[in-house]
């Protein structure tokens, strides 16, 4: 449930806020006639994410059994790979991303095209919701009880679509650097776990038959069944028994992708290069000195 409310809360937010600035904008400039526009295109993504997400899932129960086990592991490795994009992206540009929107809104409405407008509204819900559609259809392979992994999706959506009327209405102020970058580190777990999900499937598919002895036995923390054991599998990804290969790819992927994420964001590390010469300078200076 907490993966799924995860995803849509975070794509809803950022869907929510692109639309808000595009709906106030037009608003401001007297162009309510375009509104109708704007929400035909956002119900025409719509339509076209449910419809990728229910093609996929119909081919799939449609394969033999190792042909589905394949089908879901590409499907999950899309899912990892659109959420590190995603967590890459926002890490660098959750700080200017309102005041950039702004800025493109207020572009394309000085040259009087309102289509640039929907066009952006309509990119940016297609952009999130093939996102969402992969990463949500990968959660619910993964997960044990879609019906809870179905409300969280549902109300990590109303969460954003609240958010979103919030800010639209300007009485909702968030941090969307610290909104973002919580969000980000839960997701880094989740992808991490769908990673390790997909070796398991690539296992079953027979794309992957070396390191399957069990690296560690986590049986006594994760319990299948329990409320604990459930969070988790569900927020960090974790398996009561994960072989040699699915715990590599999890921790190869959570200890560098948790790093970034958390890493301050003016602190840079600087190249070696870089660090010689400004210790060359403190010499010359200290000796002129």
């Amino acid at each position: 449930m907490i993966p799924t409310f995860v995803i849509t809360l975070r794509e809803g937010v950022e869907a929510s806020l692109i639309i808000g600035i595009i709906a106030a904008f037009l608003v401001k400039e007297g162009r309510r006639d375009a509104m109708r526009q704007m929400w035909m295109g956002i119900a025409v993504a719509v339509v076209l994410c449910i419809g990728v997400a229910v093609l996929l899932e119909v081919v799939g129960q449609q394969l033999p059994q190792k042909e589905q086990e394949g089908l879901e592991t590409v499907i999950g490795l899309i899912a990892v790979s659109a959420v590190t994009y995603m967590i890459v992206w926002m890490r660098r540009h959750a700080r200017g991303i309102k005041a950039q929107l702004e800025g493109e809104a207020a572009s394309a409405l000085a040259t009087g095209s309102t289509l640039a407008l929907v066009g952006m509204a309509f990119l940016a819900v297609l952009r999130e919701g093939f996102e969402t559609s992969v990463f949500l259809l990968a959660a619910f392979q993964d997960s044990s009880d879609t019906t809870a992994a179905g409300a969280g999706a549902i109300l990590g959506l109303v969460a954003a679509i609240a958010i979103g009327l919030g800010l639209y209405r300007g009485g909702v102020r968030i941090n969307l650097t610290r909104f973002f970058r919580i969000t980000g580190i839960v997701l880094v777990f989740v992808a991490a776990g769908l990673l390790a999900s997909a070796a398991h499937t690539a296992h079953e598919a027979g794309w992957i038959n070396g390191l399957q002895s069990q690296a560690i036995d986590l049986g006594w923390l994760v319990r299948p069944g329990t409320v604990s054991g459930s969070l988790l599998t569900g927020m960090l990804g974790l398996q009561p028994s994960p072989t040699v290969i699915e715990a590599i790819l999890y921790l190869g992927y959570v200890i560098p992708m948790a790093l970034y994420v958390l890493w301050p964001q003016g602190m840079r590390v600087r190249p070696r290069r870089d660090r010689l010469r400004a210790g060359g300078r403190l010499g010359a200076a200290e000796s002129a000195a």
